[in-house]
């Protein structure tokens, strides 16, 4: 367990947390994935020049519910995803691991 500084000292470091978790590499590829996946729906909904707001009226989604996906405060489906992504002329695709 990470030890803190003094009593009112909380912080973490990235890699003291990684090694805190002890994750699977698949498990940190899983992670990675979706964290660009979120990033690449940020990039799509913001080069559509889109807000939240106008993203969620297309997808029938809250505008909260977006935003917290974007924040990362949720992990999306891959439905949610995909509906997102559909709305601004994207699709998810699935391509061996030797063309990334």
């Amino acid at each position: 367990m990470r030890k803190k500084q003094n009593k009112n000292d909380s912080t973490i470091t990235w890699e003291e947390l990684k090694k805190e978790l002890n994750n699977t590499p698949e498990q940190n590829a899983a992670i990675q994935l979706e964290i660009e996946l979120i990033e690449a729906t940020i990039k799509a909904r913001e080069s559509a020049n889109m807000t939240q707001r106008e993203l969620a009226e297309k997808s029938g989604m809250k505008q909260s519910a977006i935003a917290r996906i974007e924040k990362m405060k949720v992990s999306p489906s891959v439905d949610t995803l995909n509906h997102l992504l559909f709305q601004l002329g994207y699709r998810l695709k699935v391509v061996p691991l030797s063309e990334e």
